[in-house]
């Protein structure tokens, strides 16, 4: 059975990568914002934005950051890092650049997302993972992720429940 996990992405440069991943039929998760409910979240400002991080997170045992160019830093992105880490959540990372975006693009390749926080006297990035498929070609990329997904969250929530005790 699919674990259910929340999908963090920068939604407009990474919208259709990301739905990629969450087509593989491999995870449930939360449903896909269309961009017309997205704008419509995002004009009730902050409170508006946290409350449907925080209710679509809710019931998750795991948060993918599907990694892009420019996903790194990115103020909900962060939130959605924080807040998974510190509710328990599984968390890790997949760099998607070399998945092809509507128009048959591939991107550069983004900083880790997690480098920037600590857990303890550690790096997060030294404890969570974050995978970088090791192929160009779109496809080969696609299947790579397919293949490896649920043993990737597994082992993500395998890693916060050792942090826990």
């Amino acid at each position: 059975m699919a674990r259910k996990v929340f999908t963090s992405f920068h939604y407009v440069p990474d919208n259709w990568r990301a739905n990629q991943v969450r087509n593989m039929g491999k995870i449930e998760g939360n449903p896909v914002a269309t961009t017309n409910k997205w704008e419509e979240v995002t004009k009730g400002g902050n409170k508006a934005i946290e409350k449907w991080i925080d209710d679509n997170m809710s019931g998750k045992s795991c948060v993918i950051v599907l990694v892009g160019e420019n996903t790194a830093g990115r103020k909900w992105i962060n939130y959605e890092i924080e807040k998974a880490w510190s509710e328990g959540r599984g968390v890790f990372g997949i760099h998607i650049h070399n998945l092809k975006d509507s128009s048959g693009n591939q991107s550069s390749m983004g900083k880790n997302p997690f480098d920037g926080y600590k857990i303890g006297e550690k790096s997060m990035s030294s404890i969570v993972k974050c995978y970088n498929p090791p192929y160009t070609t779109s496809t080969n990329v696609y299947n790579y992720i397919s293949e490896n997904i649920e043993d990737w969250i597994e082992k993500a929530i395998e890693i916060r429940d050792e942090y826990a005790k």
